[in-house]
């Protein structure tokens, strides 16, 4: 294909936002998922999650958001399914994809989507770890304990790349876990849910609960917690049937 009908494909399909989640980075999504957009035709924008709060998280969203022309479609891991919660208001978002992701509703936290159903079992697998900031400000950290890693994020994920996960995740300030929400964006755009039915992190009573009050498309899949690394093609297909349905 000439460069230009590239830039004629490029430019007819929605931008891809890609926004991870806790104890983790953008290189989430570089397990095949960014590939399989760009050898599609989509432009793709990889959000660096602060993990500081969740209305932190979403202003810095929202600016990357402010620098996109034409329509959006925002696609979350983990607690990053907060964050686009809050963030889809915004006009250009077309389509919202959970990727075992919580869909909180309005005055709902991420831990009400953790704790509503018994069952899940983040709670007992992490550290929590004080911090003082310069101006003498403390907070709390969170990180996943490494020797419960494995069971609770990535059961199915090959033990070398498990342990660079282990290695380099990124503490979430406990705050963004328990910051409420203030819109919920699935209430009036289209949602799809891909669900890791492994996932010892949401229950599954959870999943179902928060897919059937926003309708959403649902995909099952017998995966941990860790689908865009375990299951990279679903993502990508997922969200080439997306476009598909908010571009007709």
């Amino acid at each position: 294909m000439d460069t230009q009908k590239q830039k004629e494909q490029n430019s007819s399909k929605p931008t891809v936002v890609l926004v991870h989640g806790a104890v983790e980075d953008s290189s989430l999504w570089t397990h095949g998922v960014i590939q399989g957009l760009q050898r599609g035709g989509f432009p793709v924008k990889v959000f660096s999650n602060p993990l500081r709060g969740l209305f932190v998280d979403v202003a810095y969203l929202q600016s990357l958001l402010d620098t996109i022309e034409g329509p959006v479609i925002l696609v979350s891991h983990a607690y990053g399914g907060a964050v686009i919660t809050q963030a889809g208001d915004d006009p250009k978002v077309k389509a919202l994809i959970y990727a075992g992701s919580p869909m909180p509703g309005v005055g709902e936290s991420t831990n009400d989507c953790l704790e509503r159903f018994p069952g899940g079992d983040f709670a007992s697998s992490v550290d929590l770890i004080a911090y003082t900031l310069p101006d003498g400000i403390t907070g709390t950290n969170v990180l996943v304990k490494a020797d419960k890693y494995g069971y609770l994020l990535a059961a199915d994920v090959p033990q070398d790349l498990l342990a660079l996960m282990i290695a380099t995740q990124r503490p979430i300030a406990a705050a963004a876990l328990s910051d409420v929400l203030t819109s919920a964006a699935w209430t009036s755009k289209p949602s799809w849910q891909i669900r890791p039915l492994l996932d010892p992190v949401i229950p599954q009573e959870e999943f179902k609960f928060e897919a059937d009050r926003a309708h959403s498309t649902v995909i099952e899949l017998n995966s941990s917690h860790a689908i865009p690394i375990t299951y990279p093609d679903v993502v990508v297909d997922v969200i080439e049937q997306a476009a598909r349905a908010v571009t007709k």
